[in-house]
C-alpha cells in the first residue's frame, strides 16, 4: 500500500471513530456479581451505543469484590448480589452517599444439564447424584440462599458429604457444566443465558425457602467524578436496561 493510500485509510478510520464516539466519552471500570454478568453484557452494549462511553467489566463474587475494593481496587461502580456489602462500603467512605439502589431481585434455581434429573426437590432427598454444587456462603449471597433453602428443607446436614463449593456463581456453574457435579444451585439468570436456555432440567426454588436476594449497586468514590460511571447509574434505572434485567428472570423493586 502506497503512502497516499495509507494516509487515506487512516483519515477514513479517524472520521468513522469521530462519528460514533462523542468528544466527552470516558471509560468506567465496573465490578459485576457473577450472577448478573450475562444480562450486563447486553446492557453494556446498549449503554455504549447510547452514550459513547466505554465499560470495562470484571465478573466475580460479591465477597471478593468487597475485599478488593477495601484494598484499593480501582473500580468505579459495583453491582453486588446483596444489599449488605454496598451499604458497608458507603458506611466506610468507599461508596458515594445516597447512590445505592436495588437494581434487581434474584431467583435461586436448582439446575442440571441432565434433562430428566430434576423434578422439584426430589433429587435432593433421594440423593440421585454424587456431587451437589453451590456457591460459598462466605463470598456469594446466592450461596447463603442455597444454604437457607437446604436448612428449611431439613436437608443441610445430610447433603454435606456431597457438596462442592465455588467461590462465585460462575465457578459453581462451571462445576455443573463440566460434569464434575451432577446438579447445583445457581441463579435463574445463568440458566436463562441464551447459550444454556432450554437445556437440562431445573427447579425454581420457592422464595419462601430463603431470604429475598435483593441486589444493590453503588457508585464508588473512585468513580464519583467519572462521567461514564455516573451515566451508567442513570442508564440502569431506564427502560432499556430494565427490559433486559426482566428478561433474565429478575424481579424489579
Amino acid at each position: 500500500m502506497s503512502m497516499k493510500q495509507r494516509l487515506l485509510t487512516w483519515c477514513l478510520c479517524l472520521s468513522l471513530s469521530m462519528a460514533v464516539t462523542p468528544a466527552f466519552a470516558e471509560q468506567a471500570l465496573v465490578a459485576v456479581a457473577a450472577n448478573f454478568v450475562p444480562p450486563f453484557r447486553e446492557i453494556a452494549i446498549e449503554f455504549e451505543h447510547a452514550t459513547g462511553h466505554q465499560l470495562q467489566v470484571v465478573g466475580g463474587s460479591s465477597g471478593n469484590f468487597y475485599s478488593q475494593i477495601k484494598n484499593g481496587a480501582p473500580f468505579d461502580v459495583f453491582f453486588s448480589a446483596d444489599m449488605e456489602r454496598p451499604k458497608l462500603l458507603e458506611d466506610e467512605g468507599l461508596g458515594v452517599k445516597d447512590s445505592r439502589f436495588t437494581y434487581a431481585i434474584g431467583r435461586l434455581v436448582l439446575w442440571s444439564p441432565n434433562e430428566s434429573l430434576i423434578k422439584g426437590e426430589e433429587p435432593l432427598r433421594s440423593k440421585q447424584y454424587k456431587l451437589l454444587a453451590m456457591a460459598n456462603p462466605k463470598t456469594a449471597p446466592y450461596g447463603v440462599a442455597a444454604m437457607q433453602a437446604l436448612q428449611r428443607l431439613e436437608l443441610w446436614d445430610s447433603v454435606q458429604p456431597h457438596i462442592v463449593m465455588g467461590e462465585s456463581l460462575g465457578q459453581t456453574m462451571g462445576f455443573i457444566e463440566s460434569g464434575n457435579a451432577q446438579l447445583g444451585f445457581v441463579a435463574l439468570s445463568q440458566v436463562l443465558n441464551p447459550k444454556i436456555k432450554g437445556k437440562g432440567s431445573r427447579w425454581d426454588v420457592p422464595t419462601n425457602l430463603h431470604e429475598p436476594i435483593k441486589q444493590d449497586m453503588i457508585l464508588l468514590t473512585k468513580g464519583k467524578d467519572n462521567p461514564a460511571a455516573k451515566a451508567l447509574i442513570e442508564f440502569i434505572g431506564g427502560p432499556q436496561a430494565k427490559r433486559i434485567i426482566e428478561r433474565y428472570g429478575y424481579e424489579l423493586k
